[in-house]
C-alpha cells in the first residue's frame, strides 16, 4: 500500500494543475480513472482564455491565471500557451439591455458598432446585430501544451500518476485516509475530490454529503470556412446571452450552441438535435452555409447549483477538499484554482496573494451549501 500525503482523485485539468502544486509540498498522488489525464471535459474544451466571460468570481480567477498562462515556469512549456483573439459578444436590438450588463460586468470590454463588427467578422448580418462589446485581453489556449507542461513539471516533483484507476473505496480513519481503487490501495492524509462530473460519487464514497452538483452537456462542431473567406484573424463571436458561439479553428470554424442539457456523469456524445439548433442560431445572424459537419463532440460542464466553483474542506471533514463545479471555466481558471487549492490545503501559495484568496475563500467554500 502506497502511502502519500495527498491523493487527487480526477486527473482533468482542475486536478492535475493542483497535484502539480501539491507536489511541490509533498508526496503526491494523482488517480485517473481514464486511460489518459484530460479524457473527459478538459479535452473537449473550446480552448480559449476569456477575462470577461463568466461571472465575478470566474472573472477574477481567470484573470490571476492569466499570469501564468503568459509567463508559465521555467521549462514548463517552449512555446506560447495563448495566442491573441478578441472575443466578441454580440447584440441584437432586442439584446441591448443584456449587452449594458455585459459591458458594466467587466473592464476589459469595450463597445463596438455594426460597422466594426462586420469588418472584424464579414459573416455576420449587421442588419440584425447592431453593437457589441469586445475583449482583446483574450485568445486560443493550448490546452494539451497545458496539461503536457503540468504533467512534465508534476513528474519532476516526483508527483505519480495512476491511470485506469477507479476509485471503488474511500474510508477514514483517525489519521489518513485509504483509497482503494481497481487497481490498488492507497492512503494518504488529505483527498482532493477533483472528480468532474463524478465528485457527487466520490463524496458519497467517502461517507460525505453530496453537493447536488449538475452535469449539464455542451456540444460543438467544426464545419467548412465559406471558400472566398479567411477566418485566420476573426475573434470568437458569442452571442450576449450565450446562445451560441464561433470561432475560427485550424482553417475551420468551431461552432456551438451553448447548450446546458442536464446529464448524467457519463462519457458523453453529441445530439443531432444539438448539432442542427447550433446551425440555426448562427445562421439567424450569419450567412454560413453549411452543407456538412465535419466533426462534432461533446463533453459535460459540472456546476455547482450557484454556477461558482466549489474550493474548500468539506465542513464534515478537514482533511476531505472539494476543487469541483469548474463548469465551462476550469481551463482558463486553473491556473488561479490550483494556487487557492494549494494556499488552503498547505498555506502556500503563488500566483495569488493571500488576502486575495482568503478574500474569496467564503465565495468558493462548500460549507456555502450546508
Amino acid at each position: 500500500m502506497g502511502e502519500y500525503d495527498f491523493i487527487v482523485i480526477g486527473a482533468g485539468i482542475a486536478g492535475m494543475s493542483l497535484a502539480c502544486e501539491l507536489s511541490a509540498k509533498g508526496r503526491t498522488l494523482l488517480l485517473e480513472m481514464e486511460s489518459q489525464p484530460g479524457y473527459h471535459s478538459t479535452g473537449r474544451s473550446a480552448a480559449y482564455y476569456a477575462p470577461a466571460y463568466g461571472n465575478d468570481v470566474v472573472r477574477e480567477i481567470t484573470v490571476a491565471s492569466g499570469a501564468f498562462f503568459y509567463e508559465p515556469p521555467a521549462g514548463f512549456t517552449d512555446h506560447p500557451l495563448v495566442n491573441n483573439r478578441p472575443a466578441l459578444f454580440v447584440a441584437t436590438k432586442q439584446q441591448q439591455q443584456s449587452l449594458q450588463k455585459t459591458l458594466n460586468a467587466s473592464s476589459h470590454l469595450e463597445l463596438i458598432d455594426r460597422d466594426a463588427i462586420e469588418s472584424s467578422v464579414p459573416i455576420i448580418d449587421k442588419g440584425i446585430i447592431t453593437q457589441g462589446a469586445i475583449d482583446y485581453t483574450g485568445g486560443d489556449l493550448d490546452v494539451d501544451g497545458l496539461m503536457q507542461g503540468y504533467q512534465r513539471l508534476f513528474k519532476q516533483r516526483k508527483g505519480e500518476i495512476s491511470t485506469n484507476s477507479t476509485v471503488v473505496a474511500l474510508q477514514k480513519s483517525s489519521a489518513f485516509w485509504r483509497v482503494t481503487t481497481t487497481n490498488d490501495s492507497y492512503q494518504a492524509k488529505t483527498v482532493v475530490n477533483a472528480a468532474g462530473a463524478w465528485a457527487d460519487q466520490i463524496a458519497i464514497l467517502a461517507g460525505i454529503k453530496p453537493l447536488l452538483l449538475q452535469p449539464k452537456r455542451r456540444t460543438a462542431m467544426l464545419v467548412d470556412t465559406p471558400l472566398h473567406l479567411n477566418s485566420t484573424d476573426w475573434p470568437m463571436v458569442i452571442d450576449v446571452d450565450e446562445q451560441f458561439y464561433l470561432k475560427p479553428d485550424a482553417g475551420q470554424i468551431l461552432l456551438s450552441p451553448a447548450d446546458e442539457t442536464l446529464s448524467e456523469a457519463c462519457d458523453t456524445h453529441p445530439e443531432e438535435f444539438d448539432i442542427a439548433v447550433a446551425i440555426d442560431r448562427i445562421q439567424r445572424i450569419c450567412s454560413l452555409p453549411v452543407e456538412k459537419v465535419n466533426h462534432s463532440w461533446a463533453g459535460l460542464r459540472t456546476f455547482a447549483t450557484d454556477n461558482t466553483f466549489v474550493s474548500g474542506f468539506d465542513t464534515s471533514c478537514e482533511s476531505f477538499y472539494w476543487q469541483a463545479g469548474q463548469g465551462g471555466y476550469g481551463v482558463q481558471s486553473c491556473a488561479g484554482m490550483a494556487d487557492i487549492g494549494c494556499f488552503q490545503i498547505t498555506g502556500d501559495c503563488g500566483l495569488m496573494s493571500e488576502q486575495r484568496i482568503k478574500k474569496l475563500a467564503d465565495k468558493l467554500s462548500p460549507a456555502r451549501f450546508s
